[in-house]
């Protein structure tokens, strides 16, 4: 008799507990779990819409070495990223490519290689992605096609590696 009421309580629990769920209004059930944490929605991203606005693309010629003066460093001078020989003014993302944050890795010079890789080690940041496998390749591909709707394009480098410059950008 005594196991029978055992087992009459362990099913009849959890279909009490299926009927109080059901039977709680929605102002008495409680809040629904926050998915991003409030420190998650203060990190800055590179992520946005592309933009209709953007200057028609200048052919400014720039050595990689020239390049380097628009990293950042000097806040009287816009922030340039060369993807691919292509460079853009990125400088309306200082948040995420100015000195100091998550990007500016690649500020000041063609990081192409590290961005097919999706790497932030400085090592991967150089401009010869030619021994990039396919898939990192076509990673660079998007990256560039990111870029190219949504940064000025303000030149292309020079002096890019020989082993990239008849590479097709798309």
């Amino acid at each position: 008799m005594f196991l029978v009421v055992i087992y009459g309580l362990v099913l009849a629990l959890p279909l009490l507990f299926l009927v109080q769920r059901r039977t709680l209004s929605p102002s008495q059930q409680p809040p629904p779990v926050n998915p991003q944490p409030e420190e998650k929605k203060s990190l800055k991203t590179i992520m946005q819409p592309p933009r209709d606005d953007l200057d028609p693309p200048k052919d400014d010629p720039f050595t990689l070495d020239q390049l380097k003066q628009f990293d950042g460093s000097d806040s009287s001078k816009p922030i340039y990223v060369s993807i691919k020989g292509t460079v853009f003014d990125v400088t309306r993302k200082s948040d995420v490519y100015g000195p100091g944050k998550a990007y500016n890795i690649f500020a000041g010079k063609d990081g192409s290689k590290g961005l097919g890789m999706s790497s932030l080690k400085p090592e991967d940041a150089v401009p010869d992605y030619s021994d990039l496998p396919e898939n990192e390749k076509n990673v660079l591909n998007d990256w560039f096609l990111f870029f190219q709707k949504r940064y000025n394009i303000v030149g292309r480098v020079t002096d890019m590696p020989t082993s990239v410059p008849n590479l097709p950008n798309l």
